[in-house]
């Protein structure tokens, strides 16, 4: 519905940073669609993941870098009648981030995004041990539209 449309980047980023995690979607070799929970951090317009060096999503991705990554938050059930099913919605807010992924190799960018991510759910930055930043996969979605809808009424 166009009435609950939001447009306005700040909002849309203020809103994907108050969920626990992101939906990543793509599309594998079969022209299946295939999502993934992940834990995130935006930074710069851009969204922040990481995970093991290898596996479905990183293939996927390595051939397809095309993703959507989906936020949704602030859900309360509501309705205007307890006893009509029909009287029932859904308060919430959603942000979609269609985009492309680009791998990220070099050691101190890595560790910048990490911190990205890391600060999205403690507040704060960390140092981390060469071993581990060598073994984690991180990659940046760089977003080329932002899109949100919120029913708050």
């Amino acid at each position: 519905m166009k009435s609950r449309e939001v447009t306005h980047l700040p909002v849309l980023i203020e809103t994907a940073l108050k969920s626990d995690a992101c939906y990543v979607a793509m599309v594998d070799d079969d022209q299946m669609p295939y999502v993934v929970p992940m834990n995130f951090g935006i930074s710069n317009e851009s969204i922040y993941l990481h995970s093991a060096r290898t596996g479905k999503k990183i293939t996927i991705m390595r051939k397809r870098p095309q993703v959507c990554v989906c936020f949704s938050t602030d859900h309360q059930l509501r309705w205007q009648s307890e006893k009509v099913a029909c009287s029932y919605s859904m308060k919430y807010r959603s942000v979609l981030a269609h985009g492309r992924v680009e791998f990220i190799e070099d050691h101190d960018e890595k560790m910048k995004a990490l911190n990205t991510i890391m600060q999205h759910y403690t507040g704060r930055d960390f140092s981390y041990n060469l071993p581990a930043v060598k073994e984690v996969m991180v990659y940046r979605v760089v977003v080329e539209k932002w899109e949100g809808r919120s029913y708050r009424y």
